[in-house]
């Protein structure tokens, strides 16, 4: 079976291509390598012999001159919420178009879809109401209700959540018109080895590359308490995940999910940073910025009720086990990895 990986040297991408290639599968990936890191991981993809297409996902007439794949998983995207209202031009050519350009190739190769979306397509307003819009997050929050597939999408997400809830409804239109068959991932917070952190993505290895280093952070929003709640996914469990859904991709399709850490893997940034001490041994200093972004949202906690009944998954790997992984990686390619942080 051939599978295309568009995003194929970003973080996802060069973990999921790895790992479906150890498992038997004949993996290509697509990636124009503009991105920090793409070239560190460009080289392991090299390595373990997966031949990269450097394309620009949103050059309509080079994807369609692609070879033939059994399915495409569409990793590739502009994932920093707060810089997709910076640069919104580039985001809609990456996360859009490119996503249409790629359902234009699956309809003409009659190819099937994975599409990694994300939990920003759901309501910022309608999640700020699981915590009574408290702006200040004293103190931590009770975890309450788990986000499911049925959440509200149709109030505002960020210019990043439009575009990829616009990317799932081109993908549903597809499949009514021409029979293609897809799955859509709504996950959260994914992370692990090979992620390049900053403030708005990738928070995890920021985190603790920070401890390892003994460089300063902040608390950003809420009063600058550090009392935000997400699950976290280790990027482990998404690739055993998608793996499952290649395999009964014939059988199972056309199906929206939401999918993440859920209560086997969450914490707050103030849990995150006991976590990073205990596992780096530094101690840090952590500024409070108490201002709250408009993009920012108090919780998210995924409900994986429907993706575990189906495919008989859960995460295995809980926050400690993911800080732990990426402590490794980082400490041991400590060197190469300073000019990307």
């Amino acid at each position: 079976m051939k599978i295309l990986v568009t995003g194929g040297c970003g973080f996802i991408g060069t973990n999921l291509s790895v790992f479906l290639k150890k498992k038997g599968f004949k993996v290509h990936t697509l990636d124009n390598l503009s991105k920090k890191g793409s070239f560190y991981n460009f080289q392991i993809l090299k390595s373990n012999k997966i031949k990269n297409f450097k394309i620009d996902i949103s050059n309509f007439k080079k994807i369609q001159r692609l070879p033939k794949f059994d399915i495409i998983i569409d990793c590739c995207a502009e994932a920093a919420v707060e810089i997709s209202r910076k640069d919104i031009d580039k985001v809609i050519n990456t996360n859009l178009i490119g996503t249409v350009n790629i359902l234009k190739k699956a309809k003409k190769d009659k190819s099937k879809i994975i599409f990694l979306s994300s939990s920003r397509v759901y309501s910022i307003e309608e999640i700020n109401k699981l915590t009574g819009n408290n702006k200040n997050l004293i103190k931590t929050i009770t975890l309450k209700k788990k986000i499911n597939e049925e959440f509200v999408t149709s109030k505002p997400k960020s210019i990043y959540g439009l575009t990829k809830h616009a990317s799932e409804m081109f993908i549903q239109e597809f499949s009514y018109a021409f029979g293609l068959k897809y799955i859509i991932n709504r996950f959260g917070v994914v992370a692990g080895p090979l992620q390049f952190g900053k403030v708005d993505q990738g928070f995890v290895s920021l985190w603790v590359w920070c401890h390892l280093n003994k460089k300063n952070l902040n608390y950003i929003g809420y009063g600058g308490h550090g009392n935000q709640i997400r699950d976290v996914l280790h990027i482990l469990d998404l690739c055993e995940l998608i793996e499952k859904q290649i395999k009964k991709l014939n059988k199972k399709n056309n199906l929206i999910f939401t999918a993440g850490g859920s209560t086997k893997s969450y914490t707050s940034l103030k849990n995150l940073t006991k976590i990073c001490e205990k596992i780096t041994r530094n101690k840090i200093t952590i500024l409070k910025k108490p201002k709250t972004s408009i993009y920012d949202i108090p919780y998210y906690l995924s409900d994986n009720t429907k993706i575990s009944k189906i495919y008989n998954w859960k995460p295995k790997r809980d926050i400690k086990n993911i800080v732990l992984d990426t402590f490794n990686w980082l400490k041991l390619d400590k060197a190469k990895l300073k000019k990307y942080f």
